[in-house]
């Protein structure tokens, strides 16, 4: 989907469509206009089946993550920053490569992980360090560039990547062209004192983009982030990436839509 100016947005079909069965929500996307997809887990299937749903749609693959744990589990926002489990990392981010190669996707995020009891953040984030070290070895030459996410502390309490500040120093310190940020608006505007000042500043390093509204994570519109100031700082930036819709439908999809005509101006 085109926006205005450029800006383009692509459909998180964990979060949009769900009312429909996960295979049926590609041809949903389509149909609604988008020609862009991400979304974080494509391990329970088959990298092919994906891929023929994509094409069957006339979609572009954008983003997925590398595996997490089940949900409520410890690891449930990724394994990076655990002591001890860099086996696993690894085994996921090399999953997570190879799903993409198949796909054709742009983005492996990466998540963080939650600081375990006991462990100081020191140490937590040393082992983050190196196993994002360690990826972006792999990946240099993929095509698939590595994207790190800051998650605000209320939604993830502990995760080790707890502001733009930080996730930006990881990228700064591995200096790599491939690694790059994941700016998500939602989390900036519950943590940054000036979630649009915080775009702007950490944007030259910001590879991709998400969204969701502030307070109850629904459609642009529904809370109190001025999506007038974030368009205009994304294009006044001359950011030509994509935007992921990482938002929950304050209704229905279809019915919530209308926000691009309303919020993109």
């Amino acid at each position: 989907m085109i926006l205005h100016n450029g800006l383009r947005l692509d459909a998180n079909l964990k979060w949009l469509f769900t009312e429909l069965p996960f295979e049926q929500r590609f041809d949903a996307a389509a149909a609604a206009g988008f020609t862009a997809v991400e979304y974080a887990s494509p391990y329970p299937y088959p990298a092919a089946t994906l891929l023929r749903r994509l094409a069957d749609a006339g979609l572009t693959q954008i983003l997925i993550n590398s595996p997490t744990g089940d949900p409520g589990s410890p690891e449930r926002l990724g394994y990076a920053c655990l002591p001890g489990r860099a086996a696993e990392f690894r085994a996921g981010a090399e999953l997570g490569l190879e799903y993409a190669a198949v796909l054709g996707a742009s983005f492996l995020h990466l998540p963080a992980g939650i600081r375990p009891a006991g462990v100081s953040r020191d140490r937590a984030f040393a082992q983050y360090v190196a196993n994002i070290a360690w990826a972006a070895d792999q990946a240099r030459g993929t095509g698939v560039r590595l994207l790190l996410e800051a998650q605000n502390k209320q939604d993830a309490p502990g995760f080790v990547l707890d502001d733009q500040e930080h996730a930006a120093a990881v990228v700064d310190a591995i200096g790599e062209p491939h690694v790059s940020l994941l700016f998500d608006v939602y989390h900036a505007s519950i943590d940054e004192p000036d979630a649009i000042a915080a775009l702007r500043e950490f944007l030259p390093r910001t590879a991709h983009v998400q969204l969701a509204d502030s307070p109850g994570r629904a459609e642009p519109g529904t809370g109190r982030i001025p999506w007038n100031d974030v368009f205009d700082t994304l294009r006044s930036a001359g950011y030509e990436g994509w935007i992921g819709c990482e938002y929950k439908p304050a209704t229905s999809t279809e019915a919530g839509l209308n926000w691009i005509e309303e919020q993109v101006r």
